[in-house]
């Protein structure tokens, strides 16, 4: 009962976490400026921008993000009631590999394209001095694909979670089944060779 409500709360940490990585990445998007006011200088434009929240939404949905995917890593390689279950059984069921390695890769690119869009975003911020007159910003729907991505992400983690509770359970039945069989060989020999030992009847 511990490691189903241990794991049932992992589960809630990764929804928890996940959806704030999407909620981030979405203010992120809708609150970015799409472009500034173009001041002509000396040879250059300044480009002055209003205030733009987008690069610390898009920091904190990074770090949700990051939290999402080792609670995810965390769910699937923990001990289970203070047993250690090897990483071959754990894998070796062809659905948990698929949705590992998924899991894996969508949040790799969730983190890159909204890392992307926030440094992007924070150099066009800070260098604020163009060539051009257009004072644009990151591109547009970069960080709302990142923001989808990290939803998308902290899905695949739960279903892996699901997953890794059923290899579990497979495992120790294994295991079970292998310790009943072992034991009924050693009753059996046991029997066999004390009615083997016992005295004749005269």
């Amino acid at each position: 009962m511990a490691s189903l409500s241990r794991t049932a709360q992992t589960a809630i940490f990764v929804s928890v976490f996940g959806s704030m990585a999407f909620i981030f990445g979405i203010i992120a998007e809708n609150k970015k400026p799409a472009f500034g006011t173009p001041i002509q200088g000396k040879g250059a434009v300044i480009c002055k921008f209003p205030s733009d929240p987008s690069i610390v939404m898009g920091c904190l949905s990074i770090v949700t993000m990051a939290i999402t995917a080792a609670l995810g890593v965390f769910s699937i390689f923990h001990s289970y009631q203070g047993k250690k279950v090897p990483t071959d059984a754990l894998f070796k069921s062809t659905t948990l590999r698929i949705f590992f390695g998924i899991a894996i890769g969508v949040t790799v690119l969730a983190e890159v394209m909204i890392l992307w869009a926030t440094i992007t975003e924070a150099l066009i911020i800070t260098y604020n001095i163009h060539q051009d007159s257009s004072c644009s910003t990151t591109k547009t729907g970069v960080f709302g694909g990142g923001a989808f991505l990290a939803l998308d992400a902290s899905l695949f983690w739960l279903i892996c979670l699901m997953l890794t509770v059923n290899a579990r359970a497979d495992y120790f039945d294994e295991e079970e089944d292998i310790h009943g069989r072992y034991g009924q060989i050693l009753t059996t020999e046991y029997d066999i060779r004390g009615a083997g030992a016992s005295p004749a009847v005269a």
